[in-house]
C-alpha cells in the first residue's frame, strides 16, 4: 500500500470513490468525486496483479488521491480484482462495465468491450444490465490476439491499424489464437503483403464480435476497452454492424469508472 505519512491532506467533508480494474493486459483506475470523473490512470498489468494495483495507487497518490485515506472508498473489478489489497469490496466485470458505459454514454445502449482476455457485449436498459454474452477465452477475437499478431508482423498495434487501412482482407479463419498465429506465419512465408495480413487480422476480430452482438441485440452501439482509440477498428466494426458506434478515449476506463460508481 502507499505510504500515508506524507499523504495530501483531505477535508473531512471530502469523499472520493476510486475504481480499480485489473485486466489481463492493462490495469486501470478511475476517481469520481462529487459525481464527476476527476482522474484516470493506466499501467501494464505485467505478471503480478498486486504490483499493478500498487503502481496505480502510487500514481493516484502523486495526484492527491490516497487509496488508504479515511475518505476514500475503493472497489475493484476485472479478472485480477481479488488481488487489490486496499479494495473494500469487489464487483463483477459485467456490472462495472455496464455502469461505466452508462455513465459515459447514457442509460440505453449495447456495449461492446474488446478486452485483452475476452470480449463482452452488454445490453443496457435504463442504466441496468439486461443481457450480456462473452466469447470463449480461447477465441481469437480479443485485444490480446491483435497484440500478438502485431508483434508477429513487427509493428505496434497502431501501426498495424494504419497498415490494415491500406490493405485488402486476407481470410484468417482459426478460432484459436495459436492456430491463427500459425496462419499468419504461413501468410508471411508466402510473401503476402503486411497490409493485407493486417487487414485480415482486424477483420477476423470484427467477424467474431458480430455474432456476439446479434445474441444481445440493440442498435445504439458503444465501444469500450483498449481498442476505443483505434479508429480503423471502430470503422470496420461499424461497417460490419451497419450502424454507427460511439466511443471516446475515456471508454477504455469504463470498468474502473463503473467500479468507482459502485463505491459511492
Amino acid at each position: 500500500m502507499t505510504d500515508t505519512k506524507n499523504a495530501p491532506a483531505m477535508s473531512s467533508s471530502r469523499c472520493v470513490s476510486i475504481g480499480i480494474d485489473i485486466g489481463s493486459t492493462a490495469a486501470k483506475a478511475a476517481v469520481i468525486e462529487e459525481g464527476t470523473l476527476r482522474a484516470t490512470a493506466v499501467v501494464p498489468t505485467g505478471y503480478n496483479s498486486i504490483d499493478a494495483a500498487k503502481r496505480l495507487a502510487s500514481d493516484l497518490y502523486e495526484r492527491g488521491y490516497d487509496v488508504d485515506g479515511a475518505d476514500a472508498r475503493v472497489v475493484a473489478t476485472g479478472y485480477g480484482r481479488i488481488s487489490v489489497p486496499f479494495a473494500e469490496k469487489t464487483v463483477t466485470e459485467i456490472t462495472c462495465h455496464g455502469r461505466g458505459a452508462a455513465f459515459l454514454f447514457g442509460d440505453d445502449a449495447t456495449v461492446v468491450d474488446i478486452g485483452g482476455q475476452d470480449t463482452k457485449v452488454i445490453r443496457l436498459a435504463h442504466g441496468k444490465v439486461s443481457k450480456f454474452v462473452m466469447n470463449d477465452k480461447c477465441s481469437a477475437g480479443t485485444g490480446k490476439f491483435l497484440e500478438i499478431m502485431a508483434n508477429r508482423l513487427g509493428v505496434t498495434l497502431r501501426e498495424m491499424s494504419d497498415l490494415a487501412r491500406r490493405g485488402e482482407p486476407t481470410p484468417i479463419s482459426s478460432m484459436c489464437t495459436v492456430f491463427a498465429e500459425s496462419e499468419v506465419i504461413t501468410l508471411v512465408g508466402r510473401g503476402v503483403a503486411r497490409e493485407d495480413i493486417a487487414c485480415g487480422v482486424i477483420d477476423s476480430v470484427v467477424a467474431k464480435v458480430v455474432p456476439l452482438v446479434s445474441q444481445v441485440g440493440g442498435s445504439d452501439f458503444v465501444l469500450t476497452g483498449g481498442l476505443c482509440e483505434e479508429s480503423y477498428v471502430v470503422e470496420r466494426l461499424s461497417d460490419a454492424l451497419r450502424a454507427p458506434i460511439r466511443t471516446s478515449p475515456q471508454a477504455r476506463f469504463a470498468g474502473a469508472i463503473g467500479a468507482a460508481l459502485s463505491a459511492l
